[in-house]
């Protein structure tokens, strides 16, 4: 149980970063500050529940399209919080592929990286107790 709070603890943070690194780098993105939130919250639910049914699809159709599969799910998702909310705020075709591949990756990176550097020290702090 408290491997899956922190697993969606990750994901809720890990997607948070990668919109804010998508909004401050492109013009034609933005993220407002009221609806951030519900934004994350929302873009995260659907990255959840598209992820699982576009990589059944890719399997069965190629496992070769399986590496793209995180970012039709994360297209879909920003699509979904965009239209859905109003707190996040995409213009432009090229905006909208650069911004998916901007999501993903900074959302890959801070899924990487968030366990090691902040939940390592919480288990250290645990351990020594």
């Amino acid at each position: 149980m408290v491997r899956l709070a922190l697993g969606t603890l990750v994901q809720l943070i890990a997607n948070a970063v990668g919109l804010v690194v998508a909004a401050n780098v492109l013009d034609d993105m933005a993220l407002d500050a009221d609806g951030f939130i519900v934004a994350v919250l929302l873009f995260t639910l659907v990255n959840v529940l598209v992820l699982p049914l576009i990589q059944k699809n890719a399997l069965k159709q190629s496992s070769a399209l399986m590496g793209s599969t995180a970012l039709v799910a994360a297209l879909v998702s920003l699509i979904v919080t965009v239209v859905v909310t109003d707190g996040l705020r995409i213009d432009g075709l090229t905006t909208w592929v650069v911004a998916t591949v901007i999501v993903w990756a900074a959302a890959l990176i801070a899924t990487l990286l968030l366990p090691v550097l902040v939940f390592k020290r919480l288990r250290e702090n645990n351990a020594r107790r």
